[in-house]
């Protein structure tokens, strides 16, 4: 039989942002091997970054490298990267950007300019709705790290929403610097994992490595050949967990994320409260979309992309999809229970049964 590792997209909710980037019960389903264990040149690394697991299964590259050689190397690189883009480590490069006063500009290392790049660059294809600004207004309705479960007034979401906005960012491409010009607080939360992965995968390239699968906390990147010797292969389960229900999907070299929304919420007088903040309105999402997972060679902009459609919502992803020639499969939640679509670029991924 296959042997299959099921990784939950759902991240810690206690985590800041952290509802805004998973879809808490739609699970990517990774078949990794068509026997167990796998096979002797193919190795299998896990371990916790960013207050979440990975998981890592690759030919061993050229050289001397075993499992506990990559992991230990692995987990210096990661512990790295959080020291640059965590808000979680006091010292780290972010979160000193962050008590930078407004108006003064401040010269960045390469990678935290990249993310931010990257980050502004899908706040505008989006039209603001990824903001990586957006966390005054998740803490304002109880999604935040301080849990609380009351609808704010419109005064309180007005006066949070003055300290949010991806278009008071300022960055100048030629010496790496950023200036804020209102006092705002960045979170990379929903683009870091997906970054992290392109870095991870960028790293094992440069070892040798050709046929790999990283994942970080349910955002992954995908190269070469799987244990099997074919493409690699992954299941998109619909949320609704008594359905049982995948949708496969084939894969070459190519980043997945997923987002959406589905059960993290609150109620009050009988109105369910999303998780899912439009920046734009400050308000949570109303639409049905359940789930949506992007294909694209950068798992940071996949990462970033899918938060930015599950604010959207299924028409408007659709259309910016097939504006932008992006892979999307969406999952959206009906009266009867859940349907999916996908755009056109998607197609040629599914798996012909």
């Amino acid at each position: 039989m296959l042997n299959r590792i099921i990784f939950s997209l759902m991240t810690l909710v206690d985590k800041f942002l952290s509802p805004l980037i998973k879809a808490a019960f739609v699970l990517l389903l990774f078949v990794l091997s068509a026997c167990s264990p796998a096979p002797q040149e193919y190795l299998r690394i896990s371990g916790t970054t960013m207050g979440t697991t990975y998981h890592i299964n690759l030919r061993a590259p050229p050289g001397d490298w075993d499992e506990q050689s990559l992991k230990s190397a692995l987990d210096k690189r990661l512990d790295a990267f959080n020291q640059i883009a965590s808000t979680y480590i006091d010292d780290s490069e972010l979160s000193l950007l962050n008590n930078l006063p407004a108006g003064e500009w401040r010269q960045l290392t390469p990678m935290l300019f990249d993310i931010l790049v990257q980050a502004v660059e899908v706040s505008w294809l989006s039209n603001g709705a990824f903001d990586v600004t957006v966390g005054p207004l998740v803490d304002l309705w109880g999604f935040g790290p301080e849990k609380h479960y009351v609808k704010p007034t419109d005064d309180a979401v007005n006066q949070a929403l003055q300290e949010v906005g991806f278009d008071r960012i300022e960055l100048d491409i030629s010496e790496n610097k950023l200036k804020k010009n209102a006092p705002l607080r960045i979170d990379l939360s929903a683009i870091a994992k997906g970054y992290g992965v392109d870095v991870v995968a960028l790293w094992l390239e440069s070892l040798g490595s050709t046929d790999y699968l990283v994942e970080i906390g349910g955002e992954m990147r995908v190269a070469g050949l799987s244990p099997r010797g074919d493409q690699w292969r992954i299941g998109v389960e619909s949320p609704d967990l008594a359905a049982d229900k995948t949708t496969p999907i084939l894969l070459g070299k190519i980043g997945v994320a997923t987002s959406g929304d589905y059960r993290n919420y609150f109620e009050e007088n009988g109105v369910r409260y999303s998780h899912t903040i439009d920046p734009r309105t400050g308000r949570p999402i109303t639409h049905n979309l359940a789930s949506v997972t992007v294909l694209d060679p950068s798992s940071a902009f996949a990462d970033a992309m899918a938060t930015a459609f599950s604010v959207l919502g299924s028409d408007k992803t659709l259309a910016l999809a097939e504006q932008l020639n992006i892979p999307v499969y969406l999952i959206e939640k009906t009266e009867n229970g859940f349907t999916s679509r996908y755009s056109s670029a998607f197609a040629p991924y599914l798996e012909q049964e």
